[in-house]
């Protein structure tokens, strides 16, 4: 609830990675030949642009050139609305890990962040030459990937759409007063702020079983069926390096010889690179007989001197968080009125 300390720094991210867009603008003065003299990178500051023009008139050194104060570009933040638009279910959680654990996330809310980007010219071509530096990025969006919350590594594009733009030109005063080409562009940047990221007791799920029950009567039901899996690796994880191919192997063979199968049993799942195979026969102390590309893993060509290794339900009990694995089934009959207690997990 209110209250429960979190801070991603959403909108501060966002805020730089908007400024971040801008600030690698140049502008070039060229000679009678068009021969570029001068290239400037134009400074670009967060803070609105009332502020910049005090200070360039409050300037006491009228006779300082003018490029050390001009172009420039501010940038600030005017607004924070809510999006209906692109509301999703409040309610709704997804799962997500931050590598050792998983946590628990409820949907992002979206929310529209206002933004203007002032630029300061004294040069009405300088600032054409800024403008077209940028508006041909705009059409009338542009995405920009941002690390939203870092310790689950949610990643998302936000959409920076530019809304309008508008033309200033303060000359009003005497002779001495300097004169300052102002653009304004709106934009706005539709990003999504997270709640709190809360632990889950919930890890992998190791087990699912289903019971299925003759009719829908609580008093007399009776379940005639049980169904249960299990996941499976489809890959090593403890590294035990069975055997090794003694011969290179295509797609299609069967049939092949290894260092030693002592270790081996038919029915056993091996896996060669990333292909699982069962074991049917066990011919000799060198040859396994096997089924290819077991649990829906690809069929390929293997390479003498390739590993060959044995999944155990040790490898199973080591499957991580965003692994693939495969899936072991059993099925019971039943004749009895018995239910399963999740809570002592018997039947009772």
């Amino acid at each position: 609830m209110l209250g429960t300390y979190f801070y991603h720094e959403i909108l501060r991210k966002t805020v730089i990675s908007f400024g971040t867009l801008f600030n690698d603008i140049h502008i070039r003065h060229k000679d009678n030949n068009n021969k570029s003299i001068s290239d400037m990178k134009v400074a670009l500051a967060y803070g609105p642009m009332q502020k910049f023009l005090a200070r360039l008139e409050q300037q006491p050194d009228l006779n300082r050139a003018t490029q050390i104060t001009l172009p420039r570009m501010s940038f600030e933040m005017t607004n924070i609305s809510y999006d209906a638009t692109r509301k999703s279910t409040i309610t709704q959680t997804f799962k997500a890990t931050d590598g050792s654990n998983l946590r628990k996330v409820f949907m992002p809310v979206p929310y529209n962040i206002g933004f203007e980007l002032n630029i300061l010219v004294k040069l009405n071509d300088d600032g054409l030459q800024i403008i077209e530096q940028i508006l041909p990025f705009f059409q009338p969006s542009f995405n920009l990937s941002v690390d939203l919350v870092n310790v689950i590594g949610e990643k998302r594009d936000i959409s920076v759409v530019l809304d309008n733009i508008s033309f200033q030109d303060d000359y009003e005063g005497d002779f001495a007063t300097r004169r300052a080409l102002i653009y304004t562009l709106s934009f706005t940047a539709k990003t999504y702020l997270f709640g709190p990221v809360a632990d889950t007791p919930e890890g992998l799920i190791k087990k699912v079983q289903l019971d299925y029950h003759t009719n829908m009567d609580r008093e007399n039901k009776r379940r005639e069926l049980r169904y249960v899996v299990t996941p499976k690796a489809v890959k090593d994880y403890d590294g035990d390096n069975t055997a090794v191919l003694t011969f290179n192997i295509s797609a299609t063979e069967v049939r092949f010889t290894v260092n030693d199968t002592t270790n081996f049993a038919v029915g056993d799942r091996i896996v060669i690179d990333s292909e699982v195979m069962q074991i049917k026969e066990k011919p000799d102390a060198t040859t396994l007989v096997v089924k290819r590309g077991f649990d829906r893993t690809l069929k390929v060509e293997h390479l003498e001197q390739a590993r060959v290794n044995k999944l155990t339900t040790a490898d199973d009990n080591l499957i991580d968080i965003g692994d693939d694995f495969g899936f072991s089934e059993t099925s019971s009959i039943f004749t009895d009125s018995l239910q399963f207690n999740p809570a002592t997990r018997t039947d009772s």
